[in-house]
């Protein structure tokens, strides 16, 4: 017989000193891997999809949620909820997050064992690119955009920063990242939102997000040097980028990276610098 989804009164909630939330934006993903996280970790999976079975996944808090506004959503209703209750630091990923952050579960164990840090904001992945207010380099090949649609990104800056979009967002694709409850803070209610609401009516706002998550929470989470003068950066090898023709790999469109064999955690810096650039 499966049970029936936990349901927490947020007010409520008051997190201890040293604790981490990992939250999950789910649409129909299976998330029994949840299951393997270190116990102390608190589970939130946001369910999309309406067909999560709690017998699969009895550590997590359940929470369903409307199928609107992709992860950025998700992301921006939690704080909103938790803002005041938000624990030290939280971990924000997809129901599937291994295509885009191989190391997850290292990564989370790490946090736990005293061996990984978040100072005040980090992205996770291990494809760094890049992409222009209009997204002609990333969003308009993207094998998604069916119509080559361009992205509005300088609205959306305008609209939610009251700033234009830089000339380049540099960012870690896959829209996963971990953040402080003192970072996320350091921006009103009132900020998040603006946000929420952008995030179901502004066209394409899932992929504006994707880029600007670290502007979100007032942070650089890329360096730009350590592109050195490159648009993308993979951190790990990627079979794609090792058979290619020197300067012919093309930039990241989204589709799923899988791992080499032997590869996990070699840490290898591979650049490419994409034709034209």
């Amino acid at each position: 017989m499966s049970r029936s989804p936990k349901l927490l009164l947020e007010s409520s909630l008051v997190a201890p000193e040293n604790e981490i939330e990992l939250v999950v934006a789910r649409y129909r993903e299976g998330v029994a891997w949840t299951g393997n996280v270190p116990e102390t970790l608190r589970v939130s999976i946001y369910d999309k999809g309406g067909d999560l079975d709690p017998a699969t996944v009895p550590r997590a808090q359940i929470r369903c949620l409307e199928n609107v506004g992709f992860e950025a959503h998700t992301y921006l209703h939690h704080i909103l909820q938790r803002y005041d209750t938000l624990p030290p630091l939280s971990v924000f990923c997809q129901g599937h997050p291994f295509d885009h952050v191989h190391d997850l579960h290292p990564f989370l164990r790490g946090l736990v064992a005293g061996t990984e840090s978040v100072d005040a904001f980090r992205w996770l992945g291990f494809i760094i690119d890049s992409d222009d207010p209009e997204g002609c380099r990333l969003f308009v090949p993207w094998r998604k955009n069916e119509d080559g649609r361009k992205l509005a990104l300088h609205g959306f800056c305008e609209a939610l920063f009251d700033a234009p979009a830089k000339d380049w967002s540099h960012f870690y694709v896959g829209a996963q990242f971990a953040v402080t409850a003192e970072q996320i803070r350091k921006r009103s209610r009132a900020f998040y939102e603006r946000a929420l609401h952008l995030a179901v009516s502004y066209p394409d706002a899932g992929a504006c997000f994707e880029r600007v998550w670290d502007r979100v929470f007032d942070v650089v989470g890329v360096d730009p040097q350590r592109l050195d003068g490159e648009l993308c950066r993979y951190l790990k090898p990627i079979r794609r980028v090792r058979d290619a023709p020197d300067g012919e790999v093309p930039p990241w469109h989204g589709d799923s990276a899988r791992e080499e064999p032997n590869g996990h955690g070699s840490g290898e810096d591979l650049r490419v610098s994409p034709k034209g650039d």
